[in-house]
């Protein structure tokens, strides 16, 4: 059943509609990132609960209870407690070059449903915990199951999406994220008012829920056409299930773009090799670039510490945690409003809006906490309502453009012969990046006070002019037809140049 849209790329005519058949597919495939969402709200609740800090870290719950001359700052800064939020962003970042050649040799689907089953038993290891070796190992299982996910999800949304609505269709996968976030948060709040102090159980087993959808709904995904033309020479197989995806025998035009860029890809051996090579630099930069700059928007600081933050800014538990859930909701909302319009107005006009809103609100985030908040006490109620609705303005910005533009555009700028490769690069360095920022958060917190915002809003500044100077627009090109864009930009096409089509066809 088609959903009558007919498409055309601005090149080809590519005939096509969004079906349902699509639609469904990648909406099974997009609970990928609830998982990933999940795991960042509920770690950030539950190191803010009294009973899980009790049981686990009775350092960090002394120096909140105890210790009155501690600063508001330093109060949870804890090697051991970092390394529980961050033990995973490593496992992940292992587990995304053994998906690599797992999605290119197999698939994205066995990707996908490796990384589902993997987040389930991590799920139920973490909710079955009884000392801090469990508690991180279950963190561990849950790290492969996200660096699986994260490897093969977003191509796999790319790949299926016409190219006309491909931007609406991968950031579903940030939208997820976001849901995942806010349900996290919910059952943070519900939860913590549970007498005998085992309501952080629940949350951390309750990853398992979303974490059986995707490994269930895995089973039952069609793999993408690109991906059957690229690990087989069973053409007629590949044109079925182009037939099918895009809801019209009438493909021919896209089926030969997907059969070139497969045969150049069978004479690439060593992709990780390839990707190095002078004619995909512009790739490659872009592959390390944009989740290091996803990270330093400071974006996880709220994520993984915002029940912390709030707490730290004088609010209680039970308030830290509803103010939580309202910046996760209005995340949520505004990747919505990005997943309706990238495809209108591009990608670069919402990284601009997005960069400019963030750097705002925490330049004057960072001023009022400086001026405000001491190192004992809290803001007065009014200070502490303005940081937090500053906080929603700073989310939304990040949900209009690099929340859901940081998994986007790496998704959908890699040829066939480095995608898999490409897409590793992207996710194992946005695991890195994580970790470093989950390691040093608290810490810098400690250290640079209120000045924390100030930092991070300077690296915003400095990746918006990094996009409007380096970042072509993908708005509607094809996705096996993406190379043109480097070659016509004023900067890469001296990496580029002409001679790109020859280079490839000469093979690894």
């Amino acid at each position: 059943m088609a959903v009558g849209l007919a498409i055309t790329s601005e090149d080809k005519q590519y005939n096509g509609r969004i079906t349902w058949f699509v639609v469904l597919s990648c909406m099974i495939a997009a609970t990928g990132g609830i998982i990933f969402g999940y795991d960042i709200g509920i770690s950030g609740g539950v190191t803010s609960m009294e009973s899980f800090l009790k049981k686990f870290f009775p350092e960090v719950n002394r120096k909140m209870k105890e210790d009155i001359k501690i600063s508001n700052y330093c109060k949870f800064d804890s090697q051991l407690l970092t390394s529980f939020t961050s033990s995973l962003y490593i496992a992940g970042l292992i587990a995304s070059f053994f998906a690599s050649p797992i999605t290119r040799a197999f698939g994205r689907k066995p990707s996908i449903l490796i990384g589902g089953a993997a987040f389930l038993a991590g799920a139920a290891l973490g909710g079955a915990a009884y000392n801090i070796y469990m508690l991180i190992f279950g963190r561990v299982l849950l790290g492969v199951g996200v660096g699986f996910a994260n490897q093969s999800v977003p191509l796999y949304l790319s790949e299926m999406a016409p190219s006309k609505f491909r931007g609406g269709f991968n950031m579903a996968f940030q939208l997820c994220v976001g849901i995942g976030v806010l349900s996290a948060n919910l059952i943070n709040y519900g939860i913590q008012k549970i007498k005998d102090g085992w309501g952080w159980r629940i949350s951390l087993a309750m990853a398992a829920l979303p974490a059986s959808v995707l490994t269930i709904g895995a089973i039952f995904l069609p793999d993408t056409p690109n991906s059957l033309i690229q690990r087989n020479n069973d053409q007629e197989k590949a044109k079925r299930m182009l037939q099918r995806v895009r809801g019209t025998d009438e493909v021919q035009a896209e089926m030969d773009d997907l059969i070139k860029a497969s045969e150049i890809s069978k004479t690439i051996k060593h992709p990780f090799k390839k990707i190095i090579q002078k004619q995909y630099r512009p790739q490659l930069v872009m592959s390390i670039a944009i989740p290091f700059f996803q990270q330093v928007t400071g974006i996880n600081v709220i994520s993984f510490y915002a029940p912390v933050l709030f707490l730290t800014i004088g609010l209680g538990e039970s308030a830290s945690l509803l103010s939580a859930v309202v910046t996760g909701s209005v995340g949520i909302g505004t990747t919505f409003v990005s997943l309706l319009i990238v495809d209108k107005f591009g990608r670069r006009v919402l990284f601009t809006i997005g960069g400019i809103q963030m750097f705002v609100s925490q330049m004057l985030i960072g001023g009022i906490m400086g001026a405000q908040l001491g190192d004992q006490g809290g803001l007065s109620e009014g200070y502490a309502l303005l940081v937090s609705i500053l906080i929603c303005i700073y989310v939304a910005g990040f949900g209009l453009s690099w929340g859901p533009l940081g998994w986007l555009v790496p998704s959908e700028i890699f040829p066939l012969e480095i995608r898999s490769a490409g897409q590793s690069i992207t996710v194992a360095s946005g695991f890195l990046f994580t970790f470093f920022v989950a390691q040093t958060f608290l810490v810098m917190l400690c250290h640079f006070k209120a000045g924390i915002f100030f930092f991070y809003g300077g690296w915003v500044a400095v990746m918006t002019v990094f996009v409007y100077m380096f970042l072509p627009e993908t708005k509607n090109v094809p996705i096996e037809q993406m190379d043109r864009i480097w070659r016509e930009h004023w900067f890469w096409k001296r990496f580029v140049g002409e001679e790109y089509e020859a280079s490839k066809m000469e093979g690894a």
